[in-house]
């Protein structure tokens, strides 16, 4: 399976809207978003890529494992990461954290790593983490947001 990693911000005059701005800026706003918890399939390639390409048809279901955070008008701003880490095979787990500070955010999401990996008795080879950032306003609402988009859309 290819997973393609995508990162966004945005603001809006809600929190909705802040969300949607930065799904829109990872290019899947014209998409139903599915949350998965962490686990890479076996034989799975993963991407980072600057923006996603055309995934299927509008309005269709696409599966991801979400690290998103949302600030209120007038706070710091948000911060959300996404990590990963693969065995030979190319299987693995997602970590996501969320919060303010990037740094702290990163820490959480090595941390989460560190963990899932004494839960399993895989051989991990790899490790990757990937943060994102907005800052805040005092007129609008601020997201950010870091997915792992599984495969291209599927209909409802």
């Amino acid at each position: 399976m290819q997973i393609r990693i995508v990162t966004g911000t945005g603001t809006g005059p809600t929190p909705i809207a802040a969300y949607d701005a930065a799904l829109a800026a990872a290019g899947v706003h014209n998409y139903n978003i599915t949350t998965v918890s962490s686990v890479i399939p076996d034989g799975s390639t993963l991407e980072i890529v600057d923006s996603a390409p055309d995934l299927g048809p509008v309005g269709e279901r696409l599966t991801v494992v979400e690290a998103r955070a949302t600030s209120g008008v007038g706070e710091s701003g948000a911060a959300a990461g996404l990590g990963w880490t693969t065995t030979e095979s190319d299987r693995g787990l997602f970590y996501e954290a969320t919060g303010t500070d990037p740094e702290r955010v990163r820490e959480g999401v090595a941390a989460g790593l560190d963990s899932g990996r004494a839960l399993r008795e895989w051989t991990f080879t790899d490790e990757r983490i990937v943060t994102e950032h907005v800052e805040g306003n005092d007129g609008s609402f601020a997201t950010a947001l870091v997915l792992g988009i599984y495969g291209d859309s599927e209909p409802i």
